[in-house]
């Protein structure tokens, strides 16, 4: 089991959102908090001034990010960019971030949205962030 503690930020990153959760200090309960919006792909200064402000806000010590993967597991474009990102957000919050896993996550987190009784129509509006609280707690289960 892992023995660290301290807030872990979570973001599942998209071409147009990034999904966002976060974990208890002790690691144990994750929860999403909110989906970041914005216009064209490229532009990530307002996403990533966001999400410095919710790691201090939260306390974070470290950042998962998704990692997309392709489903044999290779990696494509997606990935590259996704790493870009990583380095982006290293530089930006001086925290670590931890690359997860983040196949069928979209999948998982409608099948949790049918089980919470959320309207397919509204599936959209929050995936992405049950999509970073899969993935988070992915995260925390590897080791345990």
């Amino acid at each position: 089991m892992r023995s660290e503690q301290g807030r872990l930020l979570s973001l599942d990153y998209g071409s147009a959102t990034v999904g966002v959760a976060v974990c208890d200090p002790f690691r144990i309960a994750v929860r999403g908090i909110e989906i970041i919006r914005r216009d064209r792909e490229n532009h990530l200064r307002q996403t990533i001034r966001r999400i410095v402000f919710l790691a201090e806000e939260q306390e974070a010590v470290g950042i998962v990010l998704g990692l997309p993967l392709n489903m044999d597991g290779s990696a494509g474009e997606r990935v590259r960019k996704t790493e870009e990102f990583r380095d982006l957000l290293v530089r930006k919050t001086g925290l670590p971030v931890y690359l997860q896993d983040e196949r069928l996550t979209s999948v998982e987190a409608e099948e949790i949205m049918r089980d919470r009784g959320i309207p397919a129509r509204d599936f959209k509006k929050y995936v992405d962030m049950i999509a970073a609280e899969i993935i988070l707690s992915d995260y925390l289960n590897m080791d345990a």
